[in-house]
């Protein structure tokens, strides 16, 4: 019976020097996880910092934009950046179809918007 019992209460002091070890090791991962989702917090933030600028950016673009620049067409006008666009894509040679799919507009647009430029 003595020998049971000295034998449990050296397993026992055994399993506490391992958890020393073992938990030592565990709390090295905690904290390696706590210090990656740290960085990736603060990197999320940066990133909703950047776009929250280019919002804020192209809005203001979109305000300041001069409306003798904008060609007005019979539905809707178009941005300046759609018409560069067009005209870019008509100086590569590109025709009138695959124009009107790449900007989102109607032939007719693109033929109106290449008119008023002058471009056809």
């Amino acid at each position: 019976m003595d020998n049971i019992v000295l034998l449990l209460l050296i397993v026992g002091i055994i399993c506490v020097l391992l958890s020393f070890l073992f938990g030592r090791s565990s709390h090295k991962q905690a904290d390696e996880i706590e210090n990656i989702s740290i960085s990736l917090h603060q990197e999320t933030n940066q990133l909703k910092k950047r776009l929250k600028a280019v919002e804020e950016e192209l809005m203001i673009g979109v305000s300041h934009v001069n409306p003798s620049n904008v060609v007005k067409t019979k539905t809707k006008p178009v941005h300046e950046i759609i018409v560069n666009q067009i005209l870019s894509l008509h100086a590569q040679g590109y025709s009138i179809a695959d124009i009107s799919k790449r900007s989102s507009l109607s032939t007719e647009e693109v033929s109106e918007v290449l008119r008023v430029r002058g471009a056809r």
